[in-house]
């Protein structure tokens, strides 16, 4: 028998690395299934104490007192957890559906969902998808942070049809209904090619904001076919899905012939790019509006992954008329001085934003002098003119 070590090794020690950490992750299912039921049969014995003998706060907080004491080093009975177990109980003791669901993600999950969620049908949904998809606390706060409940509801796409159904879940998950690109400087007026310029400019921004679970392939990618070229606006690859993500950039509103050029872009990404254990490519086309029902049609028959969605680039003024402005400082030493102006006998006027209001000595004047002077300052500043017109 040899001591070297074979060369097959590595594969084994990862098959055992994989073991290991499925017997924890089964151990800690098991201990979380445990835990989570002891919660909701807290809150059960809580509650029907209040409901039945007219218990009030008071008792809770006596109770964690008690088994704090009882249980010293055992996290999980301080005052406010013990009401975050009522309220637990409170909310899903009429819904058969999600209970056996509750008790399968963590405790942790189950807390952050019950307080950044207000409707019955939005914690259903995070509860859902968490128990799917294995999400750490980390991506539910980002899933929940950016309203995943609502875009999934508003988004137009075909994905539930020609997709898994689990694929066809993360997929709507990974596709916003709306981008705020309000990190460019645009004007309200652009060309596609400006708009992908400047997106290109700040591509960390860019793949934030499209999910963080992108990663930047090109731009005007190349489709070589028949002896012709075509170009994809902007090719990220989506490393959840394993699969790459064609982006269209239009600054008008959707029109049907866009679905048709997006599927002639995925025919030749599946036949020319695609690796064999990758997904579909997907098409988002992100346009300034969409009518819902025109999508709705351009998508009905598509044998492709398609999303449509808008973007906004109008919460930052365009870099050119910025520089115009004064800046907070200076509109709030103008304010200030105004207040003062308001507040003294005779002040100089200023020539402009820039200059602060001086305060002078009080002087003996003509009443025509002070017409006369006050005349000429109105030839001499920005501020006097503005208020007439």
């Amino acid at each position: 028998m040899s001591n070297a070590i074979p060369s097959n090794y590595p594969s084994f020690l990862s098959a055992v690395k994989l073991r290991i950490r499925d017997s924890q992750y089964a151990a800690l299912k098991s201990v979380n299934t445990e835990l989570v039921g002891l919660y909701w049969e807290l809150g059960r014995m809580i509650v029907e104490r209040q409901e039945r003998d007219g218990w009030g706060a008071s008792v809770i907080d006596r109770l964690s007192q008690d088994l704090q004491n009882e249980f010293p080093g055992q996290s999980g009975f301080s005052r406010r957890n013990l009401y975050n177990i009522r309220d637990l109980y409170l909310s899903y003791r009429d819904d058969e559906i999600v209970q056996p669901l509750v008790a399968q993600i963590a405790w942790t999950h189950n807390i952050m969902i019950l307080e950044k969620c207000k409707s019955a049908g939005e914690r259903k949904f995070y509860i859902a998808m968490t128990k799917k998809f294995g999400w750490t606390k980390n991506v539910l706060a980002t899933q929940i942070s950016s309203n995943a409940f609502a875009r999934t509801a508003k988004s137009q796409s075909n994905f539930d049809k020609v997709l898994p159904a689990e694929k066809a879940a993360q997929a709507q998950l990974a596709i916003k209904d709306e981008y705020t690109f309000d990190f460019l400087e645009l004007e309200p007026e652009h060309s596609e090619r400006e708009l992908e310029v400047a997106l290109l400019s700040k591509v960390n921004r860019f793949l934030t904001e499209m999910g963080g679970m992108f990663t930047f392939v090109g731009s005007q990618y190349r489709l070589h076919i028949d002896g012709l070229d075509f170009f994809v606006d902007l090719l990220l690859y989506h490393r959840s899905l394993r699969c790459f993500v064609a982006i269209e950039l239009k600054v008008t509103e959707f029109r049907p012939s866009y679905a048709g050029q997006m599927q002639f872009y995925l025919t030749a990404l599946n036949r020319n790019s695609r690796l064999p254990n990758e997904g579909p490519a997907i098409g988002i086309i992100l346009c300034r509006e969409q009518h819902q029902t025109v999508v709705e049609y351009a998508l009905a028959s598509s044998r492709h992954p398609l999303g449509v969605a808008s973007y906004v680039v109008s919460k930052n003024l365009p870099k050119k008329f910025k520089d115009q402005l004064p800046s907070e400082e200076q509109i709030k030493k103008l304010l200030d001085a105004t207040e003062h102006f308001l507040n003294s006998d005779k002040v100089r006027l200023p020539d402009g934003p820039n200059e602060i209001l001086e305060e002078v000595k009080p002087k003996k004047i003509k009443p025509s002098a002070a017409k006369k002077t006050i005349s000429s300052k109105s030839r001499k500043s920005p501020l006097i003119k503005k208020s007439r017109t």
